[in-house]
């Protein structure tokens, strides 16, 4: 295997769950040396490609579908936040969890939205159908929630949308 296999190799298994843009950014390559040792490794079976919401992420081959869309998830830094709310509650209502982590719910159902269809959050409804948030896979979540951190630009991302949430808030101090 070249060196700069084995790099690239490295890296994601160090950075679990990466994408393609910030493993070319983080590399000393070019991405379209990148992109060919990343096929190569696919081939030989030593990384896995996903797709999860427009974005490209690879994995060592011991992650499962589940795990993969799960860790995929965790490297926006709001979704990381739900899920550590929901480990601190157990379970949530909705209008709450938004204000604790000061999003706007609308926010905070996009992101919701993804982690019920990974399978990480459910929506528990009662008899006066409200809803409440909890999480899936409470013992498989802790373990692979460590092995990721978000990115600068996923950060910028989610900051962003949370600053232009907060302009386009209705104030309180209306006349």
């Amino acid at each position: 295997m070249s060196e700069t296999r084995q790099q690239i190799r490295t890296h994601v298994n160090e950075n679990v769950g990466i994408h393609f843009n910030e493993l070319v950014r983080q590399s000393e390559c070019a991405p379209g040396q990148v992109q060919y040792h990343i096929h190569r490794l696919i081939d030989e079976d030593v990384l896995i490609r996903s797709e999860f919401y427009g974005r490209t992420h690879y994995y060592p081959p011991q992650y499962d579908e589940w795990e993969r869309g799960a860790l995929a998830l965790f490297r926006r830094e709001t979704a990381r936040e739900i899920v550590v709310h929901l480990i601190e509650h157990e379970s949530a209502d909705p209008n709450e969890t938004a204000e604790a982590l000061g999003i706007a719910r609308s926010t905070l159902e996009y992101h919701v939205s993804h982690l019920v269809e990974q399978e990480i959050v459910e929506k528990q409804y009662n008899m006066r159908n409200q809803v409440t948030l909890c999480l899936a896979q409470p013992d498989q979540i802790g373990p692979l929630l460590v092995e990721v951190t978000p990115t600068v630009p996923d950060r910028f991302i989610d900051r962003f949308t949370r600053l232009v949430d907060s302009l386009l808030e209705p104030s309180s101090e209306s006349p």
